[in-house]
Order: structure tokens, then C-alpha cells, then sequence
């Protein structure tokens, strides 16, 4: 007998459900009683999908971010939030998550800061701490989970994060340790634990990804610390670690005491044997053996053959799972109508790794006959991938292997570009701009899918688009901006737009995944060799340009981004994938300067995302990254100013290779981090152009003048002014026109207000350098 269970499920619903209900309640057009049954209803089917497990996770659904669901739970609520004006926790959660706009009772509050988690394109809200800061349990959501699906009838395994990580996944507004907070938390935790053993639970699920990390030796010694004194708890404790290898941490995590560990099988199977032989034998190991991050199908056949001889040794201590939370993929392929039906062939979503589970427990347990049809046809679809002409083409690996070093460099230095872009360009000092989208209205998503279901001809849908990208440009002349952008209103997703105008591309109607609370991507899937079909961009962004006298950027998704925000193939390095995209996106690259298009944004939004999470494997990613990046850009000539983006990332620790890049231009997220992010520059000298954001665009707060500046003036301190743009920090696709209009004319008189002030410190400085 072995156990199954599920680190955790997509809470968004098969049809995006959440996503909906969130924003009408937002738009205070669902009441609370209504957002709530949503949820109910959410959680319910979810279980029912995972019904054959033997454990299902409870707690994993989330309102907005499970780890800001466990700040609320340990009652680590930043104090600008604290209000005895408000009663409504619900309320005061999403305010920690989008801010809140100053009304008679409150002054405005910037929402916390949002970073990945970890390596994913999953983003969540930055635990705050300070030498203050105080913990409190406050059970009741989690509670409320656990007693519903006990109702349903539920084996419930709760999942929290653990207090190691939590401290670790925060950030210090003080510069105080972190860890000296452990002792105070883990009261909390223990108290806890007291609630859900009263509640009948056996087994808490407790999430210490950490652990996958090089940690220093005080953060190894925390978790020592934590697990020694909670190991008192009635309740038995399964460890769950994910994303990689323990590595130098194996030990650690075999010596806690815990009754289980969970490992990622699929990133860390040649660690398996060492631990089989390291665990103490009263403990369970968990192996996550289905991949929790992609898309394709598990080979069954490969992984029984695996299997077998760890179920004949470890009998009832084996318990199998996927490799991490599901929460990165899409819910159900059965949803999926239109998909080309031999590649929906090689694909596993949430339902189905659900299922793949399952079916190897059932042939670890009674026998690979009793699943024999079902093996078959899993081993069918692997070969048929392998096989497929559809996968490879001998072409583009032709012209992978004709690049040369020199296509990934400028003609000359940035110094010497950017004197020929100054006089080309002839902008002001802090120049102002945007970083590629405006709002998408009703209007243009109800012509997409017109045009999309073929309910629209083509010309209608290209003048539709023509007068939505003549409003854009005419609404920036009015604000007054310096540089334009068409406004993207052709635009469904920056990857998912370039993707189905490549070789090498599918896409699915469905397959919604979670970025952060309401916010939903649908990430292509890349299933073969990637080439460009035709150009992609020139169409709209020449067309653009024709309205206006001002520079229009051409807008661009760069390699690393489109890659790291797809399902990618795992039959090949991913630097080689890459490559080819990099080969792709250039031609666009060229022909837009062919055009007569001046300023080119090529965002790389995810660089960092792809980061390994050791240290010591960073310069590898990093070197074929950059590489990729600069194959793309750098065909062009000096005139011709390159851009580049990234949002909601810490950058400071790979700011080297940002340099490397070589933009002259980058923008970034900084304001909700009230340009923290900044820091590193008063170590770095960066040599390029950088515009740190100042309007947070997740927030609906409209940002004041003065605020705007006060953050630019704390950019000037670290960064030479004639270096600095001003822009909000990330696309404005999500918000609507009045909000975007007050915001970016504030945007704009506080670049104006700056040019004044700097304008005459200059000419301050210029007289006193001639007296004396």
C-alpha cells in the first residue's frame, strides 16, 4: 500500500472563475456573500477532481496570494494598513495586495511589493518586517477550509508555508534580522498546529522550499531550530520541498524532525537513492513524479520501471505526488476542443497529472496489467512526439550553427551611440514614456474575438485596430509625452501575440495559468523548432508612426521572456530553444529599422525569473541569456536606440549581466519598492539610460505629482540625471482610460517639474565653476 497525494491545485477555475468574481467584487458589483460562494464552489470542484487521492490539500486556496494569505495568518500586517476605521479583514487583505486610494478615514497606502516565487512566473506579496513586528494567529480562513472539505467528506491535508521560509521570503524595513523573529513566530505556529489537531487532522503539509537554496549557516540553523521545537506537535509533519535539488541541504532535510519528506523527483531524481538510504525508516518520502510546471505527458512506462524498485523497498513509507504545487499549470485538458489533436495528444494538465498519479500508484500496487490500456497509450503519444517531423527542422539548426560572435555586438559603445541618439532624438532631460500598452477596452477584445471566430473580415477588424491606434497616439499628444507607443490594442498577450505568428508554436483556449490575484496568462507551448513566418509588428507600428511627428517605439517581446513564459519542450537545452527564438525576433528587429523605426523595445520582462536557484549555476544562465538577448538587438545601427523592460524582479544581484545587455535603454519596476531597488546603483555604476517606474500600474491608485517626483529625486541620487527617464513601471492593458489619463499627466508635470529643478541646479553649478 502506498499514499497519493497533491501539493496543491489551480484555484483559478476551469473558465477562470475567480478572475471574474474578483474584479466585480472589486468593481463593488458582487457582495461578499456572493465572492465567497465562488470560492466555496471552487474549492468543492477541486476536491472532486482529486477525489481518488488519498490525501487532498486544503488551504491552497487563495483569494489573492497564498503568501500573503499567511501573513494575515500570523497576523503580520503592515501598519499603514491598520485602520480601526475598517472591520472587514476581506477589505483590508486586498488593500495589502493593490494599495488603497485615500478616502475621509484613511490616507492612501501603496500596496506591498510583489516579486516571483522563486523561479516561476507566479508572483506574490513581499512579507514586511521590522524590529517591531509582532505575530497573532488568526485561524479562521484556513479553519474554514478545513471544516468544508471535512463536510465533503475530504481527507484534508492543510498546506501553509513554513516559518523559515516565510522569514525568508520577506524582506526588513529596518535592516533588523529577520531571524530574530524565529522565537515569536514559532509560538504562533505551535499555536496553530493546537487549532488543527483539535480540528482532527493527521497530516499538515508544511512548504520549505528553502531548502532547494544555498543557505547560509543561519538559515540552516533556523530550520533546525523551527523543526526541534515544534517537533512536539501531535500532528504529523510532512516537509515538502520543490523546484530542485537539496544538494548541500540533503542532510539537513533528512535529519529534521519531521514524520515526512517530499522531494522534486522530476529536478531531483539522482538525489532519490541517497535519501532512500539516509531517511530514517519511521519517516515517509514523498516524490514528486509527476512534472508540476509543464505540460507534457508523464512517461508512464519509464517511470514504473523507475518506481518499482523503490515500492519493493520502501513498501507503505512511499508516497507519490506531483513534483510541486499545480498551481503552475492549467486545470483540465478535457477543455480543450479546438487543440491540434496529435500535439493534445503529448499534453497533461492539472486534471490529468491528477490522474497520471493515479495510474501509477494503481501499477505499483497491483500490477502494470490492471493499467496495460492505459500504459499503451501513454507509450503511443511519447513515441509519437519523439518521431514527429512536426518537432524538428534541420533548417533552423543550420542557421544556429552560423552564428557568429560579432552579431551579438553594437557597432560602437554606448558612449558613442548615444551622442548620435541625442542629436537624432532631441529629447529633454527625464523624458517620458510608457512601457508599451494602453487599456484594453471592451471594445477592442469584443474585435478580437470577432475577428478570431471569423465573424469580422480582415479590413473591418485592421480598421477597428487603425482608429483604436489613432486614439492612443492622439490621447499621448495630449498628455504630452516624449516618446510614443502604438498602444498594442492588437495584442491579446506580449508572448502569446508573437508565439502564434511562429513555427514551433500552439495555443490553447484554456489553458489559463495564475500570475498573480485576478491576473491570468495563458502561456504558449513551444513543441518543436521556432522560425518567423512573416513579419509580425511592422503593420501596425509603421502605421503609428505615421500619425505623429514624435518617435513611436516598435514593441517586441524578447527571447528569454517569450521562453520563460511558455510551457517549453524538454527535448532539448533550453539555450538552444532560446537561440532560436533570439534568430526569430532579430528578423523583426531588422526589418523595423528597415521601416524607418527609431526607438525598438525588446522587453525581457522574466531574464531573472529563469535564474537557477543556485547561486553557483547563475553564470551559465546568465551568459546564454544575455547572449540571446544581444543576437537579437545588436544588428542594429548606433543611431537606432535600443530599449528594454522588466517588471517585479530583484535585479540587483545579477546587475552585471543586465549591463551586459547593453540597452541604452531600461526600464524597470521601482515604486512600489519606493525605489529600493535602486540601491545597488550606489555601488554600480550603470553605464546606459534607465527609467525607474513611478506610476505602480497594479494599483488602482492614481499616483500624485509630488509623489512622482519625491521617487525620481531618490533615482537622482544614485543615477547621473542626464541618464533618467520617467515611466510607469509595467504595461497599462489592465487599467482603464481614467485612470491611466491623471496619472500619466501628473507623470508628466513631474518630469516637467524636474527639468525646472535640475535645470537650474545646472545653471547654479555653471556660475559657480566660472567664479571660481
Amino acid at each position: 500500500m502506498l499514499t497519493t497525494h497533491n501539493l496543491g491545485f489551480p484555484r483559478i477555475g476551469k473558465k477562470r472563475e475567480l478572475k471574474f468574481a474578483l474584479e466585480k467584487y472589486w468593481r463593488k458589483e458582487l457582495s461578499q456573500p456572493e465572492l465567497h460562494a465562488t470560492a466555496t464552489a471552487l474549492c468543492e470542484q477541486n476536491w472532486q477532481i482529486q477525489q481518488q487521492l488519498d490525501l487532498q490539500t486544503v488551504g491552497d486556496f487563495s483569494f489573492y496570494d497564498q503568501v500573503l494569505d499567511t501573513s494575515f495568518l500570523l497576523g503580520n500586517i503592515p501598519s499603514r494598513f491598520k485602520s480601526e476605521h475598517l472591520d472587514n479583514t476581506l477589505d483590508q487583505y486586498f488593500q495589502v495586495a493593490r494599495g488603497r486610494s485615500k478616502d475621509r478615514h484613511c490616507c492612501a497606502a501603496h500596496a506591498g511589493e510583489m516579486t516571483k516565487w522563486f523561479d516561476t512566473n507566479y508572483h506574490y506579496i513581499v512579507p514586511e518586517f521590522d524590529e517591531q513586528t509582532t505575530f497573532s494567529l488568526n485561524p479562521e480562513h484556513l479553519l474554514e477550509q478545513v471544516t468544508q472539505a471535512q463536510q465533503q467528506g475530504v481527507q484534508a491535508k492543510p498546506v501553509i508555508i513554513g516559518p523559515v521560509t516565510y522569514l525568508w521570503l520577506g524582506k526588513s524595513k529596518d535592516a533588523s534580522n529577520r531571524l530574530d523573529l524565529l522565537d515569536d513566530l514559532l509560538i504562533v505556529y505551535a499555536e496553530l498546529f493546537d487549532c488543527l489537531q483539535e480540528k482532527g487532522i493527521e497530516w499538515i503539509q508544511i512548504d520549505e522550499p528553502i531548502l532547494v537554496m544555498e543557505l547560509a549557516q543561519d538559515w540552516q540553523h533556523a530550520l533546525r531550530k523551527a523543526y526541534f521545537q515544534l517537533q512536539s506537535t501531535k500532528l504529523k509533519l510532512l516537509l515538502t520541498t520543490y523546484f530542485g535539488e537539496l544538494q548541500d541541504n540533503l542532510k539537513l532535510a533528512c535529519e529534521l524532525p519531521v514524520n515526512g519528506l517530499h522531494i522534486d523527483a522530476i529536478n531531483a531524481r539522482n538525489e532519490v537513492n541517497k535519501l532512500i538510504d539516509w531517511l530514517p525508516q519511521h519517516k515517509i518520502l514523498s516524490l514528486g513524479v509527476v512534472n508540476g510546471r509543464n505540460i507534457w505527458k508523464t512517461d508512464l512506462l519509464q517511470t514504473l520501471e523507475w518506481l518499482e524498485p523503490i515500492y519493493q523497498r520502501l513498501q507503505q513509507r512511499l508516497w507519490l505526488a506531483p513534483s510541486c504545487s499545480l498551481l503552475h499549470v492549467p486545470v483540465d485538458l478535457t477543455s480543450e476542443q479546438q487543440l491540434d489533436s496529435e500535439i493534445q495528444s503529448w499534453l497533461a494538465f492539472a486534471t490529468q497529472k491528477i490522474e497520471e498519479i493515479n495510474l501509477l500508484a494503481t501499477a505499483l500496487v497491483q500490477g502494470k496489467q490492471t493499467i496495460q490500456r492505459q500504459i499503451d497509450e501513454n507509450t503511443s503519444a511519447i513515441k509519437s512526439r519523439q518521431q514527429s517531423s512536426r518537432v524538428h527542422n534541420a533548417s533552423i539548426h543550420s542557421r544556429l550553427d552560423e552564428i557568429t560572435p560579432e552579431m551579438a555586438e553594437r557597432q560602437n559603445p554606448y558612449k558613442h551611440r548615444t551622442t548620435i541618439q541625442n542629436v537624432k532624438l532631441g529629447l529633454p532631460l527625464f523624458p517620458t514614456t510608457t512601457i508599451g500598452s494602453f487599456p484594453q477596452t471592451q471594445k477592442i477584445r469584443h474585435a478580437r474575438r470577432e475577428y478570431r471566430n471569423d465573424r469580422l473580415a480582415k479590413h473591418d477588424y485592421e480598421q477597428a485596430m487603425h482608429k483604436e491606434i489613432q486614439y492612443c497616439i492622439t490621447q499621448q499628444e495630449t498628455i504630452g509625452l516624449d516618446v510614443f507607443v502604438h498602444g498594442e490594442p492588437e495584442r491579446n498577450d506580449m508572448v502569446e501575440y508573437f508565439g502564434e505568428q511562429l513555427d514551433g508554436y500552439v495555443f490553447t483556449r484554456f489553458g489559463w495559468v495564475q500570475s498573480y490575484g485576478s491576473r491570468c496568462v495563458k502561456p504558449p507551448i513551444i513543441y518543436g523548432d521556432i522560425s518567423r513566418k512573416q513579419p509580425m509588428t511592422i503593420e501596425w507600428i509603421t502605421y503609428a508612426q505615421s500619425l505623429t511627428p514624435k518617435p513611436v517605439k516598435g514593441m517586441l517581446t524578447g527571447p528569454v521572456t517569450m521562453l520563460n513564459w511558455s510551457f517549453v519542450r524538454d527535448d532539448q537545452p533550453r539555450a538552444t530553444t532560446c537561440l532560436q527564438l533570439a534568430l526569430a525576433i532579430r528578423d523583426e528587429v531588422m526589418e523595423l529599422e528597415q521601416a524607418g523605426i527609431g526607438i525598438i523595445q525588446i522587453d525581457e520582462a522574466a531574464l531573472r525569473e529563469g535564474l537557477p536557484l543556485r547561486k553557483s549555476q547563475w553564470k551559465h544562465y546568465l551568459d546564454w541569456a544575455v547572449h540571446a538577448f544581444k543576437l537579437t538587438a545588436n544588428g542594429v545601427s548606433d543611431e537606432t536606440q535600443i530599449h528594454t523592460h522588466m517588471c517585479y524582479s530583484e535585479f540587483n544581484d545579477i546587475i552585471e549581466a543586465i549591463a551586459n545587455m547593453d540597452a541604452d535603454v531600461i526600464t524597470i519596476e521601482t515604486s512600489r519598492s519606493d525605489m529600493e531597488l535602486l540601491d545597488i546603483f550606489d555601488e554600480f555604476k550603470y553605464p546606459n539610460e534607465i527609467g525607474p517606474g513611478v506610476y505602480d500600474i497594479h494599483s488602482p491608485n492614481i499616483p500624485d505629482q509630488q509623489h512622482m517626483v519625491e521617487l525620481m529625486k531618490k533615482a537622482a541620487q544614485r543615477i547621473p540625471v542626464k541618464q533618467l527617464w520617467v515611466n510607469p513601471d509595467c504595461g497599462l492593458k489592465t487599467r482603464q482610460w481614467n485612470e491611466v489619463k491623471p496619472a500619466l499627466l501628473n507623470m508628466v508635470a513631474a518630469s516637467a517639474e524636474l527639468q525646472e529643478i535640475y535645470a537650474a541646479q545646472q545653471q547654479q553649478a555653471r556660475i559657480l565653476e566660472k567664479v571660481n
